[in-house]
């Protein structure tokens, strides 16, 4: 029973220890009248409205809470500052997908995580690290990324593959724009095929756009739908370039 007490009052002390550390630090200054609780999470909310991003590290790396740690990584996610970069970083070394997605947030600001991403692109055993990763790399928009998402149009797993398709069309790189031809091409599943006129849409150079409109007639309705945008955005730049001439 001494034994239990004494952990007890340690853990106690402990909290007490990180409530008074954030307290120091200016954490809670944010706090007005009314407070959510708990109340760091009240804190939080404040936080990111006035983009204190130094606050929410703090409190990510004090709090020893999943709720908080939830609550703290999808704050730096919405608000996608690279001065988060270190510690995002660092967590999506360990294969951490909250910190590989908020990372993918912060846009060109993450690109030197870019190296880091790529070793996880063919992680075929674990699809939602693939995902989150493709997702993250399209964000970020790096053309390093382009031959390596590239070469995952011809994986075997259906629900990725779309999304390696549209990391390139965020990525805009026109190399890009022959592998996704013939992914709409020969690809069998709709959502790729749509996935990949989607990017090449996107990345919006006449080439790119021709490709996708030749599928007017295509059998899938999302096809067609893609088709007709790019064949719209061509006709709008015939017009602007007789305008001009």
């Amino acid at each position: 029973d001494e034994l239990d007490s004494g952990l007890e009052e340690a853990e106690e002390w402990d909290d007490l220890e990180t409530n008074e550390q954030l307290r120091a630090e200016g954490f809670y200054d944010v706090l007005g009248h009314y407070k959510d609780y708990p109340v760091e999470w009240a804190a939080l909310k404040e936080h990111e409205q006035q983009g204190n991003v130094e606050q929410v590290l703090r409190a990510l790396d004090a709090l020893d809470s999943e709720f908080m740690e939830r609550h703290c990584m999808e704050t730096l996610t919405r608000m996608g500052d690279p001065a988060a970069f270190d510690e995002m970083h660092a967590r999506a070394q360990k294969r951490d997908k909250p910190g590989i997605e908020a990372l993918g947030k912060m846009g060109a600001g993450a690109e030197d995580a870019v190296d880091t991403l790529l070793e996880y692109v063919d992680e075929d055993s674990d699809p939602q690290l693939q995902k989150v990763t493709f997702r993250a790399l399209g964000e970020i928009g790096s053309e390093e990324a382009t031959q390596a998402l590239a070469n995952k149009l011809e994986m075997d797993n259906d629900k990725v593959r779309p999304l390696a398709a549209r990391a390139l069309g965020l990525i805009g790189d026109t190399r890009a724009i022959e592998p996704l031809a013939a992914t709409i091409e020969e690809d069998e599943e709709r959502t790729v095929r749509t996935a990949a006129a989607w990017a090449l849409r996107q990345i919006g150079t006449r080439e790119a756009l021709e490709a996708v409109a030749e599928y007017e007639d295509a059998r899938e309705y999302t096809l067609q739908a893609e088709a007709e945008k790019a064949r719209e955005t061509l006709a709008a730049d015939d017009d602007a370039a007789a305008a001009e001439a």
